[in-house]
C-alpha cells in the first residue's frame, strides 16, 4: 500500500523543507521510500539539482518538483520510474536536455517541462510515451526538429511546444494524433505548411502557430472543424483566397490571422460565428466591402480589419455591436461619411479610421462614446469643423485629426480633456487662436498644430514650448516659447493709433468700471474671510498630499482626494473584504461611479517604493486588459500615507461570499453555476492565450471571482495576487492541476489546478 510523504517525514508536511535538513540528506532519505506513491514538492523555494536518487521511488506515481529553484539537468535515472502517471518539473531553471531516457516511462500520462532552460533536441524516445495525453514543454530554449516519432502518440490531447526554437517543419505524423484539443507552436522557427489533417474527430480546440515562418494555404481539415474555440495564425506567410478557407464556427471566440498573405474577400458567414469575440485580420491583401452580416456576430468586442484594400463605405449595422471596445479599420480605401451610428458603441475604447478616403464631418455622435481613449480620424478627406461634442470623452488620450480638411477655430471645451497626452491637428485648415483653456491640459505630451492658419499665443504648457520646429511650423502668427516662433509683443509695443483709440474707450469705460468695481467689492467682502479660510485649508490639504504617483484611467491628485472623501478616510464602514495584501473599499465618485478600491498593506506598500518603476510598467499593461469575465484595472494612486489600486466595482461580490449564505447560494442554481466556471474558463483562456506576454494568476479561488447582477463572473486579482513586485518571468506560465484529483471526480480532464478547486467548491 502507498505511503505519502507528509504521513513519512512530518518536517516536509509544510510549505518548504526544514532548514535543517539539506536537500541532499532528505533526497537520500526519501530513495529508501521505495513504496512511495506520490511525492509532492511543488512551490517550497528549493534549490539545487534534482539527485540521482529520485530514480530509486520505483512506486512513484506522481513527482511533483514544480515551482521551485531547482537547477541542472534532469537525471537519467527518472527513466527507472517504469510506474510514473504524472511528471511536473515545470517553473524551475533546470538546464541542458531531455534524457533519452525519459522514453522509459511508458505509463507517463502527463508530462510538464515548461518555463525552465532546457536545450538541445526533443529526443526521439519521447515517442515511446504512448500513454501520453499532455506534453507541456513550452518557453524553453529547446532546438532542432519535432520528432517525427511523435505521431505515435495517439492518444495526445494537449501538445504546447511555443517560445522555443524549434525549426523545421511539422512532421506529416501529426496526423495521427486524433484526440488533439489544443496544439499550441507559437514563437518558434517553424517552416512549410500547416499540417494536412488536424481535425480528424472534432476535437480541436485551440490552434497557435504565432509567429513562424509557415507558409501555404488553410488546410482543408480546418475548414469544417466546428469544434474550434481559439485560433491564432498571425505572423506568418500564409496565403490563399480567405473567403473560401473558413468556415462557420459555433463556439469560435478567437482567431488572429493578422500579417499573413491572404486574399480575396471578407465572407458573410463572419456573422454566423455567434461567440465571437476578436476577428483580427489586419495586415493581409484583403479587397472588397465590410459585409453587413458582422452585426449578427454579436459578441463581437474586437474587429481588426486595418491595412488591408478594403473599399465602400462603413456599415452603419457595425453600431448594433454594442459589446464592440476596439475598432479598427485604418489603411483601407473606404469612403463616404463615418456612419453616426458609431456613437451608440458605448464600450468603445480605441477607433482607428486613419488613412481611408473618407468625407463629410467628424459626426457629433463620437461624443457620445464616453470611453473613448484613442480616437484617430487622420489622413482622410474630413471637413467642416470640430464638434464640441467631443469634450464630453473625458477619459480620452490620444486624438488624431491631422492631414484632413477640417475649418474654423479650435472648440474651447477641448480643454476639458484633461487626460488628453497626445493631440494631432496638423495639416487642417484651422484658424484663430489656441484656446486658453488648453493651459489646462497638464497631461499633454505630444503636440503638433503644424500646417494650419493659427495664431496668437501657445499654451504655457511644456508639451508645446519643448515641442519642435515641425510641429508649429506653418501657423499664420503663432508667438511664444517654443523654438521658431516669435515672443509675443508685449501690450506696451501696441501702435500709436490703437493707443490713440484706447485712451477714448479708456475714458469712457474708467468710471463705469468703477461703480461695477465697487457694487463688486461691498459684495465680495461678505465672502473674503471665508475664501481666506478655504484658501489656508487647501494649503494645508496640498501639504498632506505631496506627490502622488498615477496610473491611467484618472488624475492622481483629484482621484485621491475623491477616494478619501468617499470612504471618509478608509473608514471600516465602507470596508466590504479583506485580504493577505490589503483591505477592499467601496467608494462612490462625484460623478456616481461605484468603484473598488484596494487599500495595499503597509508591508506591501514599501516593496512597491522600492520598484516603482517595474511596478508602473506592469500596472500600465494591466490597464490594457480587457475582457467580459476580467475584472478592469482603471489605475493605481500612490502616496506617503497610503496607496491604492481602484477596480471595477461588481456588484454582488466574491463567489465565497454569496455560497457562504444559503439564501444567496439557493440563488446561485446549477445553470448559474456552469455559466460561472464557464466565464472563469473565458478569462483564463485570454490570460494564457490571448494576452502576450501571457499572465498568470496563481491565486484563482472563490475569493477571487466576482459576481455581477446577472451572475456573470469576473476575475479579480490577477497580475496582483502575490503581491509586489509583479515582474517575474518565472511566473507567467500556465496555471498546472493535478490528474490524480480528477479521476476520483471521474473526470476526462488533464490539467487539473486551482480552477478545478473552484468548480469543486461551486459543486
Amino acid at each position: 500500500m502507498g505511503r505519502h510523504l507528509g504521513d513519512l517525514i512530518p518536517s516536509l508536511s509544510s510549505s518548504s523543507p526544514s532548514p535543517s535538513m539539506p536537500n541532499g540528506h532528505w533526497m537520500a532519505t526519501l530513495g529508501c521510500l521505495h513504496n512511495l506513491t506520490s511525492l509532492y514538492l511543488e512551490s517550497n523555494k528549493l534549490n539545487g539539482s534534482i539527485p540521482g536518487e529520485v530514480g530509486m521511488l520505483r512506486s512513484l506515481l506522481l513527482l511533483d518538483f514544480s515551482n521551485n529553484s531547482l537547477s541542472g539537468p534532469i537525471p537519467e535515472s527518472i527513466g527507472n520510474l517504469s510506474k510514473l502517471v504524472w511528471l511536473y518539473l515545470y517553473d524551475n531553471k533546470l538546464s541542458g536536455s531531455i534524457p533519452g531516457q525519459i522514453g522509459q516511462l511508458g505509463s507517463l500520462s502527463v508530462l510538464q517541462l515548461s518555463s525552465n532552460n532546457l536545450t538541445g533536441f526533443i529526443p526521439a524516445s519521447i515517442g515511446n510515451l504512448t500513454n501520453l495525453s499532455n506534453l507541456e514543454l513550452y518557453r524553453n530554449m529547446i532546438s532542432g526538429q519535432i520528432p517525427a516519432s511523435m505521431g505515435k502518440m495517439t492518444k495526445l490531447r494537449v501538445l504546447s511546444l511555443f517560445s522555443n526554437n524549434l525549426s523545421g517543419s511539422t512532421p506529416p505524423t501529426f496526423s495521427n494524433l486524433t484526440h488533439l484539443e489544443s496544439l499550441q507552436l507559437s514563437y518558434n522557427h517553424l517552416r512549410g505548411q500547416l499540417p494536412e489533417i488536424l481535425c480528424h474527430s472534432g476535437l480541436l480546440a485551440y490552434l497557435g502557430v504565432t509567429d513562424n515562418n509557415l507558409t501555404g494555404q488553410i488546410p482543408p481539415s480546418l475548414r469544417n472543424c466546428k469544434s474550434l474555440y481559439r485560433v491564432r495564425l498571425e505572423g506568418n506567410q500564409l496565403t490563399g483566397d480567405i473567403s473560401e478557407a473558413f468556415g462557420v464556427y459555433p463556439n469560435l471566440n478567437y482567431i488572429a490571422l493578422s500579417n499573413n498573405r491572404f486574399y480575396g474577400e471578407l465572407s458573410p458567414k463572419w456573422g454566423q460565428c455567434h461567440n465571437l469575440t476578436s476577428l483580427q485580420i489586419s495586415n493581409n491583401n484583403i479587397s472588397g466591402k465590410i459585409p453587413p452580416e458582422l452585426e449578427h456576430a454579436t459578441q463581437l468586442q474586437e474587429l481588426d480589419l486595418s491595412s488591408n484594400h478594403l473599399i465602400g463605405e462603413i456599415p452603419k449595422e457595425l453600431g448594433s455591436l454594442s459589446s464592440m471596445f476596439r475598432l479598427l479599420l485604418n489603411g483601407n480605401q473606404l469612403s463616404g461619411k463615418i456612419p453616426s451610428e458609431i456613437g451608440v458603441l458605448s464600450n468603445l475604447e480605441h477607433l482607428n479610421l486613419a488613412s481611408n478616403n473618407l468625407s463629410g464631418p467628424v459626426p457629433n455622435q463620437l461624443g457620445e462614446c464616453s470611453k473613448l481613449l484613442n480616437l484617430n480620424l487622420s489622413r482622410n478627406e474630413l471637413g467642416e469643423s470640430i464638434p464640441f461634442s467631443l469634450r464630453s470623452i473625458y477619459g480620452l488620450q490620444s486624438l488624431d485629426l491631422s492631414q484632413n480638411l477640417i475649418v474654423g477655430a479650435i472648440p474651447q471645451p477641448l480643454g476639458n480633456l484633461h487626460m488628453l497626452e497626445t493631440l494631432n491637428l496638423s495639416h487642417n485648415m484651422l484658424n484663430g487662436s489656441i484656446p486658453v483653456a488648453f493651459n489646462d491640459l497638464r497631461s499633454l505630451t505630444v503636440v503638433n498644430i503644424s500646417y494650419n492658419q493659427l495664431e496668437g499665443p501657445i499654451p504655457n504648457l511644456k508639451a508645446f514650448h519643448e515641442a519642435s520646429f515641425e510641429a508649429l511650423r506653418n501657423n499664420k502668427d503663432l508667438c511664444g516659447n517654443a523654438t521658431g516662433l516669435m515672443p509675443c509683443a508685449p501690450i506696451t509695443s501696441r501702435k500709436i493709433g490703437h493707443r490713440k483709440s484706447s485712451r477714448v474707450i479708456i475714458l469712457v469705460v474708467l468710471p463705469l468700471f468703477g461703480m461695477l468695481l465697487l457694487i463688486l467689492t461691498l459684495f465680495g467682502g461678505f465672502f473674503i474671510l471665508r475664501q481666506k479660510n478655504r484658501a489656508r485649508k487647501s494649503e494645508i490639504r496640498e501639504a498632506q498630499l505631496g506627490d502622488i504617483f498615477t496610473v491611467l484611467g484618472y488624475g492622481g491628485r483629484l482621484l485621491y482626494e475623491n477616494i478619501i472623501e468617499a470612504t471618509e478616510d478608509f473608514s471600516s464602514n465602507y470596508c466590504i473584504g479583506s485580504g493577505g495584501y490589503g483591505n477592499v473599499y467601496k467608494a462612490v465618485l462625484p460623478n456616481g461611479q461605484a468603484v473598488a478600491v484596494k487599500k495595499l498593506h503597509q508591508q506591501e506598500d514599501s516593496m512597491l517604493i522600492n520598484n516603482l518603476k517595474a511596478f508602473r510598467s506592469e500596472i500600465h499593461a494591466l490597464t490594457e486588459i480587457r475582457h467580459r469575465n476580467i475584472v478592469k484595472l482603471h489605475g493605481f494612486c500612490s502616496h506617503s500615507k497610503h496607496s491604492f489600486l481602484v477596480y471595477e466595482f461588481v456588484e454582488r461580490g466574491s463567489l465565497r461570499m454569496i455560497l457562504s449564505h444559503n439564501e444567496e447560494a439557493a440563488e446561485l442554481d446549477w445553470n448559474k453555476r456552469l455559466n460561472v466556471v464557464k466565464g472563469l474558463a473565458n478569462a483564463l483562456s485570454y490570460m494564457h492565450h490571448d494576452h502576450s506576454p501571457p499572465i498568470i494568476h496563481r491565486d484563482i479561488s472563490s475569493n477571487n471571482v466576482l459576481l455581477d447582477l446577472d451572475y456573470e463572473a469576473h476575475v479579480s486579482d490577477f497580475g496582483t495576487a502575490r503581491g509586489i513586485p509583479l515582474s517575474s518571468k518565472g511566473k507567467r506560465n500556465l496555471s498546472h492541476g493535478r490528474p490524480e484529483l480528477r479521476v476520483a471526480m471521474q473526470s476526462c480532464d488533464s490539467q487539473l489546478g486551482s480552477r478545478d478547486r473552484l468548480r469543486i467548491a461551486i459543486q
